[in-house]
Order: structure tokens, then C-alpha cells, then sequence
């Protein structure tokens, strides 16, 4: 069985966490707040007090944090899972970065030796926890088959999409789909009110028409209850995903528009204290 090290326990990474060790994998994770391994360790993780501790003897070294400046600093340095991960392993980047980074870390990982996925996941904290996330994976076959038995014991869907930076690039256009849905929902339902529209007729003629994409299903129930408090996704790392797709869109010519307008209603809501809160909380 493979051995697997973790870097970040938010709310993907603790359910990765818990199904690595439900299906018997040996787990090493570390946190910047170590608290948040307590529960981990109870159920038989090793607690790492460095990245670079953490990484040593793994077979698989995943990150789940929250930027590219969040990941430079457990991959890189003294301290760094780089320094301690053994030549052959496969190293896991799994945060949603630019595609820049993930480029350049994938370059790193070469020349200590290490092989390399780019691998950011699609799903809640539901999909999470029950070991249903959708792998978005960029890197070559022959490392994804290696890396294979830790990657489907947290996930239901591999898709390989090119090379390094390849998944990194389509989180970014995932959720800036998402972020423009949300965003939008969140002002709709703002007019909807105040044409006095009630929750109950709301969300009947949403829900049964043709605006009820996934995503819009998923979070309409929040927005009308102004229930935010359980993030399935902090709203705060949401608007960091929509300011990396619009400039990811920019640096390509395309036009962002939607996302820069996502961009702004995320925004907004964060400066309101909200950023902790569920991506559901734009429409707060």
C-alpha cells in the first residue's frame, strides 16, 4: 500500500485525508494550524511538524492549500516537501493555482527527481468526504499510473488533460463558470425580493426552469435561508479563483468580462466580513 503525505487540512483536504486512512493507506499530513490534525491523528495519521517532514519516505506528496503563495512556501525551501521527498516520488499539487506556477513547480519536482501531476478536484465537502471528487490532472500517463491507487481512493473521476499545468488551467475555467453562476444567482434573487416575489415562488420558477444548472440547485437553498455558515467553499478562496481565471483569460486575449464582474460581486461580499463564509454568501 502506498504511502501518502498531505499538506493542508481545509475542507478538501480533511476529507482526502480521512478516506486515505479508512482504505488503509499510511497518511502523514501537516497543517500550518496544527489543531486542525487532531482528529487526523486520533484515527491513525502521522502528524508532520514541517512540509518537509512530512514528505519524507512518502510515495505520493499531495498539497491542498489555498494560493500559489500558500504553495510556494510548503514546496519550496529548507523546510520545504521538496527538500525532503525521496527521488521517484510522485508529487501532488491539488490547490487550485495559475497554471504558471504549477508549470514551475512541475520543473522543481524534475530536478529533484521527483515525478509530477498537477491534480486540482471538482466537488463539495460532501464529494469530499465520501471520496467522490473529480480529478482534473495534468502530467503524463505513466506518472498518473503510478499515482493512480492514492488518486482513486479519493475520487470517482480521473480526467488526464494534457501536461503539467493542463488541470490547473481547467479548474481555473471550472470555476469561473461557477463564479459567474453564483454571482449571478446572487443578484437575481436580490430583484426578485424587491419585486416582491416570495422564497417559496423563487425557487419553484428557478428550480423548474431553464436557469437551474447544477451549481444553481446546489446553492439556491443557501442563498434563500441565508444559511452561509458550513462552507462547502469558502467564498473567500472563490473570489482568489475568479481573480486567477480572469487574469488567466487576460493573459490569453479572451475576454473576461463575466468572471471580472464575479470579480467584483466576491468582492464586495468579502469586505462585508463574509469571506469565510460559503460562496452561497455573494447574495449576502
Amino acid at each position: 500500500m502506498q504511502r501518502v503525505a498531505l499538506l493542508g487540512l481545509g475542507t478538501m483536504g480533511a476529507g482526502m485525508a480521512a478516506n486515505w486512512l479508512a482504505k488503509g493507506f499510511g497518511l502523514t499530513v501537516w497543517n500550518r494550524t496544527r489543531a486542525r490534525t487532531q482528529a487526523l491523528a486520533e484515527k491513525g495519521a502521522r502528524v508532520a511538524t514541517t512540509p518537509r517532514e512530512a514528505a519524507e519516505g512518502a510515495d505520493c506528496v499531495f498539497a491542498m492549500v489555498a494560493d500559489d503563495v500558500a504553495s510556494r512556501a510548503v514546496w519550496l525551501g529548507d523546510d520545504g516537501a521538496l527538500a525532503g521527498a525521496k527521488a521517484g516520488a510522485v508529487v501532488v499539487e491539488s490547490s487550485t493555482l495559475t497554471p504558471d506556477w504549477v508549470r514551475e513547480l512541475a520543473g522543481h519536482a524534475r530536478v529533484k527527481g521527483c515525478a509530477f501531476l498537477d491534480a486540482p478536484v471538482g466537488g463539495s465537502r460532501q464529494a469530499a468526504a465520501s471520496g467522490e471528487l473529480r480529478l482534473f490532472v495534468g502530467g503524463d500517463a505513466a506518472t498518473l499510473d503510478k499515482a493512480r491507487p492514492a488518486l482513486i481512493a479519493i475520487g470517482s473521476k480521473i480526467d488526464l488533460l494534457g501536461p503539467a499545468g493542463a488541470g490547473a488551467t481547467w479548474k481555473l475555467i471550472n470555476n469561473q463558470l461557477i463564479a459567474a453562476q453564483v454571482a449571478a444567482l446572487g443578484e437575481a434573487l436580490d430583484v426578485a425580493r424587491k419585486s416582491g416575489f416570495r422564497p417559496v415562488q423563487i425557487s419553484s420558477l428557478i428550480l423548474n426552469g431553464a436557469a437551474a444548472s447544477p451549481i444553481v440547485k446546489m446553492k439556491l437553498p443557501s442563498m434563500l435561508n441565508g444559511d452561509y455558515d458550513e462552507p462547502d467553499f469558502a467564498l473567500s478562496l472563490m473570489l482568489k479563483d475568479a481573480r486567477y481565471a480572469a487574469a488567466l483569460a487576460q493573459s490569453l486575449g479572451a475576454p473576461a468580462d463575466l468572471v471580472s464582474s464575479a470579480v467584483k460581486a466576491f468582492a464586495r461580499a468579502e469586505a462585508k466580513g463574509l469571506g469565510a463564509k460559503d460562496i452561497a454568501a455573494v447574495a449576502g
